[in-house]
Order: structure tokens, then C-alpha cells, then sequence
């Protein structure tokens, strides 16, 4: 997933359910991390092998794929029904034609690569994607898929599950995204910093969490140029271009870490003119950071923040 994970266990958590020592914490750990792994070689949309890239190749085709794979379409599908289309997979196609087609070294600086400007294309059809549960089998429904966009926060969900009988005090975080089960050390709930999209070395916010989930969306890291045209990762599918006028970052807290990444891209595309009007809509917990670096609230966020910039 291109990105760092990390599990922290909180003193004293293992004992309570495992008494015989923090052997039962400790199996459960590696297990709850090799969760990342396999929803990474089943969803993965690069290297042309994995369950879904097999699938993209013939998106108006049936194929059997492994569990996560289906479940994960399944969930991408339900996403894009809650979210009115804001949420939608098929961005996959968007994303090649801006070069985007393999893992890139973001980490090392500035990445250009060979391709044409960004041109705006039309909207899509309603997505349609079919399934036959008992017999593993989807069928994308005529356009290829790129499930990054729900697939760190699935991981968080299924890797909090193996945790939860053993360990029920702990913190997940995959690259900024976050589940926070339980309580910290010192019995408080968790704290989260949310990183300054402009790259200071500082967080804008820190936000108090347990028994819940954040998902960030930014456009800190995953940046680039194409045909000298400064792009990113957050596509509207509505244009097939980049989104979130006016927007460097989006955070969502909410119960399920699936939802909170689904919704932080859904409200990054409306931009810094239409984000407070459609996350007090909702009733979503968000905090965003425009481009100037000033930053705003939902109503349902006051509770979780702790300090901001």
C-alpha cells in the first residue's frame, strides 16, 4: 500500500485477557499486520496478478476471485451508493492516462512523468457492478477499478477484528489513517495529530479518539506532474481530473475506518466552497485545511478536538 503500518498495544491490555503472558497479544499482533498484506495482493490494481487486476482486464467478464477481493468491490459498491457517486472506483482509467499506472517514488521528491495534460472527460453511467456470493464471483460491470481509495481503511476494519478478543486497547495507524480502539496508556483517549499538508513539520490539530476511527485525505504526499500540468491522486469522477479546488487536506472521524477514508475523498471533491455545507449535511465529524492553510470544523468534530494550530 505504499505506506507505513504501525500497531500499538497498550500496557497492560494483553494480561487482562491473557493471563498466562503476552504470547496471545503478541500472535494476534502479527496476525492483525499480515492482514495489510493479503488485502494488498488481492486489491491491489498494479503488477497485472492480483485477483483484481485480473478482473480489470475484463471488467464485462465474471471472475472467481479470493473473499477479501469480492468483499472489498462489494464494500467500494455500497460506498459509492452512500456517497451519491462522489465515491467511485472506476477512477481507475483516470489515473493511468495521468500516468499513474505503477507504484511511484513519491518519497523522493518530485516525480514528472511522460504523459499528455490532463484533459476533462465525461461523466459515466451508473456503476453496476454484479456478484455471485456462493460462488465467489464479480463482475466489475464494464469498467476497470482502483479500490485505494477504501482499501487501507478495510484493512484497518479486518485487522481490528483479529485484535479485539486479545487485545482490546490499542491503536492502528496506517499511514495517517487511524482505528483507536480503547485507551491510551494513561487510561485517556488516544491522541491523533493530524499532519500539516504543506509538509511543517508540526500537526495542524490533535483530535482525542477511542473506540473510533480517522481517515485523512491529502494531497501532501501522492502529488506529481503530468504533461506540466501539476496533478493528483483525488480524481473527480465526474471530470476525470483532480478535485478539491481550494482543499490540501480533509479528516473524517467515524466509528468504522472504511467510512471515515470513503468520506474524507467524497468531501475533499467538493472543495473549500462546498465542504462545511456538506459535512454539516451529513452530520460528518471533519476538520479540512484549505490551501492557505486555514483550517475549519464540522459540528460533529468538536468533540474529538483536542488543539488546533
Amino acid at each position: 500500500m505504499a505506506t507505513d503500518i504501525t500497531l500499538r498495544l497498550a500496557p497492560g491490555c494483553a494480561t487482562a485477557a491473557d493471563p498466562g503472558g503476552a504470547g496471545a497479544a503478541a500472535s494476534a499482533a502479527d496476525r492483525a499486520l499480515a492482514v495489510f498484506g493479503e488485502v494488498e495482493r488481492a486489491c491491489t490494481r498494479f503488477g497485472g496478478t492480483s485477483p483484481l487486476a485480473r478482473a480489470n482486464d475484463a471488467p464485462s467478464a465474471w471472475h472467481r476471485v479470493p473473499p477479501l477481493c469480492l468483499e472489498a468491490v462489494r464494500e467500494a459498491w455500497c460506498a459509492y451508493e452512500e456517497t451519491g457517486g462522489r465515491f467511485d472506483p472506476r477512477v481507475h482509467d483516470d489515473l493511468i492516462a495521468l500516468g499513474y499506472d505503477r507504484s511511484l517514488p513519491f518519497a523522493d521528491g518530485q516525480v514528472v512523468v511522460d504523459r499528455h495534460a490532463p484533459r476533462r472527460r465525461l461523466a459515466r453511467p451508473p456503476w453496476r457492478p454484479r456478484f455471485r456470493t456462493a460462488r465467489r464471483e464479480l463482475c466489475l460491470g464494464g469498467a476497470p477499478v482502483d479500490l485505494g481509495g477504501i482499501g487501507k481503511g478495510l484493512a484497518l476494519r479486518w485487522a481490528a477484528d483479529v485484535l479485539r478478543p486479545t487485545a482490546p486497547d490499542f491503536v492502528l495507524n496506517a499511514g495517517g489513517d487511524c482505528l483507536c480502539a480503547g485507551a491510551a496508556d494513561d487510561g485517556a483517549p488516544w491522541r491523533v495529530g493530524v499532519e500539516d499538508p504543506a509538509g511543517g513539520t508540526e500537526p495542524v490539530a490533535v483530535l482525542g479518539l477511542t473506540e473510533t476511527a480517522s481517515a485523512t485525505s491529502s494531497v501532501r504526499v501522492r502529488h506529481w506532474e503530468a504533461g506540466g500540468v501539476a496533478v493528483h491522486h483525488l480524481i473527480d469522477p465526474a471530470t476525470g481530473l483532480p478535485g478539491g479546488q481550494g482543499l490540501g487536506a480533509v479528516t473524517v472521524v467515524a466509528p468504522d475506518p472504511a467510512r471515515a477514508e470513503v468520506w474524507s475523498k467524497a468531501l475533499f471533491l467538493w472543495g473549500a466552497t462546498g465542504i462545511a455545507r456538506q459535512a454539516a449535511r451529513r452530520g460528518l465529524a471533519a476538520l479540512w485545511v484549505a490551501a492557505d492553510g486555514t483550517l475549519g470544523t464540522s459540528p460533529a468534530m468538536e468533540r474529538w478536538v483536542l488543539w488546533t494550530r
